[in-house]
């Protein structure tokens, strides 16, 4: 049986194995494709109590590997911010440059070994449990058609009479 778990449970197993094998930097998305919740990131640096930077477009760790310049999105464009290592790191989509493997490199990792580490099996603090409920999904209703008005006039009008937008 295949579960679902919460960004709150998945950031407290990675804050486990983090803690586990020692890491300096912890790349994660920004967002997973199945709720969208663009948590688990920040919910694992609240865990470990490191800084964080969220939606990277770049990332240059500094030479001495204690920091790191961080090119991220932000609405009005791109946003550079510097971290202390260990950090937690979320990425944007432009963050990954795709490369081919070389077929050598492709046999040698399937040849690695890949822990299975059952969740509990996982140290944590206990509490692994869904408290989330999905009560309803429903589509969206149907949206009227929009109106076309000849000037402001008539625009503040239909605002503050059909919309009841304006009072």
């Amino acid at each position: 049986e295949k579960t679902e778990y919460e960004p709150r449970i998945i950031s407290a197993v990675l804050a486990a194995l983090v803690k586990r094998d020692v890491y300096d930097v912890v790349i994660l998305g920004k967002q997973s494709i199945d709720d969208d919740c663009n948590q688990t990131g920040q919910l694992l640096a609240g865990r470990l109590e490191w800084p964080q930077a969220t939606f990277a477009s770049k990332v240059d760790i500094a030479a001495d590997k204690k920091s790191a310049q961080v090119t991220r999105e932000v609405d009005g464009g791109l946003e550079t911010i510097g971290i202390s290592l260990p950090a937690v790191i979320t990425c944007d989509l432009r963050l990954n440059q795709p490369r081919y493997l070389k077929l050598p490199n492709i046999v040698a990792a399937k040849k690695k070994p890949i822990e299975d580490l059952p969740i509990a099996n996982v140290p944590n603090d206990g509490d692994l449990q869904n408290k989330l409920e999905i009560v309803k999904v429903e589509a969206p209703s149907k949206r009227a058609g929009g109106k076309t008005v000849a000037d402001v006039d008539q625009l503040i009008d239909k605002l503050r009479n059909e919309g009841q937008v304006i009072l």
